[in-house]
């Protein structure tokens, strides 16, 4: 088993949050994986970065903006094991709402009323342990909570592992589901958490780049999950807006506390209105309506 290197970084909240937006966006980064949690205190946060080798790590702290004298870094070789299988075994199932996403070892924990969704943490985005991913499911149950609105057809847009289509299969067993990512490989892993979880003859997945591919023309959709980023947000706004069923709901993430006015602001423009705004860990989640 080859040698695993791990950078250990401590610093203030806001530019811990501001790289872990850009790790979030980064395709082909050297880092196998990473984790941000508080350390003890919301001012403070902690992120911990694995690596297949060795790094240069200022120039890596540099393109994810941690630069300030007020981080401090740590960065040496860890000792040979088996990480997966230690990380699964530390990972605890997360509640969201009736949801509860949890990998293989912890099966059978369910309370009664709970809806179980298994996913394994791997390459994709989306085991429901960050804040975003989270938050898109909180909203969701609300939305089917408050049984005002007919959800037939639904997009996950940017869906990573899948967790948010397999939520909506789960509520909603008529719908029809539409899964797309700009990443294969997140869409192959799609595949296989549908398939576990008994919805993929529900759900169709894709690889698209926002909405270019013809499985869109035409597609209207009572409900659209896109946690992405606030940028693509934005960029998205109108195109999302004209593919929402009238009365139908966006529920965005992927975007900061203090860039909520700007996504707003496009989403406005393009005739949604707020309904409902979250934040969990710093990020926003905005429950969005079709006037």
């Amino acid at each position: 088993m080859s040698t695993l290197w791990r950078l250990l970084a401590i610093g203030p909240a806001a530019p811990m949050k501001a790289a872990d937006a850009v790790l979030n966006a980064w395709e082909d980064g050297p880092a196998l994986s990473w984790s941000f949690f508080e350390d003890g205190s919301e001012t403070v946060w902690r992120l911990d970065v694995l690596f297949a080798q060795q790094i240069e790590v200022d120039r890596f702290l540099g393109e994810i903006g941690l630069t300030g004298a007020d981080i401090d870094v740590q960065f040496a070789p860890l000792p040979e094991e088996d990480w997966v299988r230690l990380s699964l075994a530390g990972l605890p199932a997360v509640k969201a709402g009736r949801f509860v996403i949890y990998g293989e070892h912890a099966r059978g924990e369910l309370a009664p009323g709970e809806i179980g969704i298994e996913i394994e943490a791997g390459p994709a985005f989306g085991t429901g342990h960050h804040g975003t991913t989270r938050g898109c499911l909180i909203a969701c149950d609300r939305i089917f909570a408050s049984q005002n609105q007919e959800v037939k057809t639904v997009l996950d847009l940017g869906c990573g592992t899948g967790a948010l289509a397999i939520a909506a299969a789960l509520l909603w067993p008529d719908a029809r589901i539409l899964a797309s990512d700009i990443d294969p490989e997140a869409v192959a892993e799609t595949d296989i958490n549908t398939a576990k979880n008994g919805v993929s003859s529900r759900i169709e997945a894709i690889t698209a780049d926002g909405f270019t591919h013809p499985a869109f023309e035409g597609a209207i959709f009572d409900l659209v999950f896109a946690n992405i980023l606030a940028g693509p947000l934005q960029e998205l706004a109108r195109a999302l807006a004209q593919r929402l069923a009238p009365r139908g709901r966006a529920i965005l993430s992927g975007l900061l506390e203090e860039q909520i006015a700007a996504v707003e602001a496009a989403y406005t423009e393009a005739g949604l209105f707020t309904e409902h705004t979250d934040i969990i860990e710093g990020w926003a989640i905005l429950t969005l309506k079709a006037r």
